[in-house]
């Protein structure tokens, strides 16, 4: 952590004890939990946007899904998505203790799950295994209302991602080439309008445009 990280941090107020807790908990059994520069991103945009109905795919244990709920002042409509038995158990069980009868958890893979969903989403975030974002982004992309945002978190790899395909190691390729697809497409793309960010381990904002 660099040290203009750690000042801005400390400018945070902070998350509710309730889900401070929880996010100390996940991490303490080596659970990935977003990171705080990601944390204060979606509390701006759900707060400035006033966010109603979200997407996440990639639940872990709950903490992002409560995050946002709780960003939105408890009122959001939260569908996540989760493969990993023991962790959608979990997160169930998160919800249940906060009270969050508004998030919906979907158990299963989101190559199956998100073509059976219909509607539209305000806000998807994208957290889920890096190597499957450019697979799933046309089912995203249906869902994503006209002017609605997507998050994708971790795009840049911990700065592998920058580097050419001979210098990483192989069995780390596909996933690079992937990423380096997915981020080519999302700033290419004619229906999204995008930046990426360097904050925690990179993060790409891409607005839909009303075309």
């Amino acid at each position: 952590m660099t040290r203009i990280t750690s000042y801005i941090e400390s400018l945070d107020p902070g998350l509710p004890e309730k889900l401070q807790r929880l996010e100390e908990e996940a991490r303490q059994k080596g659970v990935p939990v977003i990171r705080s520069e990601t944390q204060f991103l979606l509390r701006f945009l759900i707060q400035k946007e006033k966010t109603e109905h979200i997407l996440e795919v990639g639940s872990g244990t709950g903490f992002s899904a409560l995050l946002m709920w709780e960003s939105s002042g408890r009122t959001a409509r939260i569908d996540t998505i989760e493969k990993n038995e023991k962790r959608a158990r979990e997160a169930e069980e998160h919800f249940g203790e906060f009270g969050a009868e508004s998030i919906k958890l979907l158990f299963g893979d989101a190559a199956e799950i998100l073509p059976a969903l219909s509607g539209s989403y305000d806000l998807i975030f994208m957290d889920a295994a890096k190597g499957q974002y450019p697979a799933f982004l046309p089912q995203v992309l249906r869902l994503l209302k006209s002017g609605g945002l997507l998050v994708s978190d971790n795009v840049l790899q911990g700065g592998m991602v920058l580097e050419s395909r001979y210098a990483v190691e192989r069995r780390d390729r596909t996933i690079h080439g992937r990423m380096r697809d997915y981020l080519y497409t999302l700033t290419h793309h004619e229906e999204l309008n995008s930046v990426i960010l360097q904050g925690g381990d990179g993060v790409a904002l891409s607005y839909k445009k009303d075309l």
